[in-house]
């Protein structure tokens, strides 16, 4: 008699011998209980066609992009630090301008985007006498008014992240103090020279040919009187405030 561990062939002398009732293949072993429990087979579900109401859709066109520099500035009176009374005191004077605080508003006009922002600074100056230096955080306004031809009122305005060219310090600058020429004081000037990527869109509809039309035909025609706008204060949050 010949016996193999799967049972699929057994031999008895005298008689024919017995065929296995499942068709396996020789020597095949069943297969093995799995353990008990759910058997999740997740399948991917499949992209399905977006169901449109015509034939047209919105999409931007781009009216324009250009580098630009803004350039924030501020002069101080040297008795904003304490301890400086007269300028040959001043020994250095360091500026670190803190890039990710800084608050821009801006507003798109015809023919060209006007951008109002202030950056947050630290100012740090060392005086003759004083042990330790004198640090003082305060913003540095700038304003810039860039030449866009072709922009509206109500195209979308985009700018990457704003990037430090260069720092500037002057010590000796005159500040006027009251309504008579005269009354001067000593000052230092700040200034920060920045860079940016300006792009300005429009969205305008399209249709199955490729023609496009103004999603506003009227957005570039001259209302008459010139548009007045009161910017929101600074929230320290960074980045631009959208048209609104």
């Amino acid at each position: 008699m010949t016996h193999h561990n799967c049972g699929v062939k057994v031999e008895v002398p005298g008689k024919i011998p017995i065929k296995p009732k499942n068709k396996r293949k020789k020597y095949d072993c069943p297969p093995k209980k799995h353990a008990a429990g759910c058997e999740c087979n997740v399948k991917k579900p499949a992209l399905q066609p977006a169901q449109l109401t015509n034939d047209c859709v919105v999409v931007n066109s781009l009216v324009g992009t250009k580098s630009v520099q803004k350039v924030a500035e501020l002069t101080l009176p040297i008795t904003a630090f304490a301890g400086l009374d007269v300028l040959e005191d001043l020994v250095s004077v360091q500026l670190v301008p803190n890039i990710n605080e800084v608050t821009q508003n801006a507003r798109v006009l015809r023919d060209k985007v006007v951008n109002i922002g202030l950056l947050p600074v630290t100012i740090t100056v060392t005086i003759a006498g004083v042990e330790a230096p004198v640090t003082l955080d305060t913003t540095i306004p700038f304003q810039e008014h860039t030449d866009f031809p072709g922009a509206c009122p109500e195209d979308t305005l985009q700018e990457t992240p704003l990037e430090v060219e260069g720092i500037f310090t002057q010590p000796g600058v005159p500040i006027v103090t009251g309504p008579v020429v005269g009354d001067l004081v000593t000052g230092i000037l700040f200034k920060v020279v920045l860079r940016t990527n300006i792009t300005v869109t429009r969205p305008v509809i399209q249709d199955a040919h490729g023609n496009v039309c103004d999603v506003n035909p009227n957005r570039c025609d001259n209302l008459g009187n010139a548009p007045s706008f009161t910017l929101p204060a600074p929230e320290g949050n960074g980045g631009i405030i959208p048209v609104t």
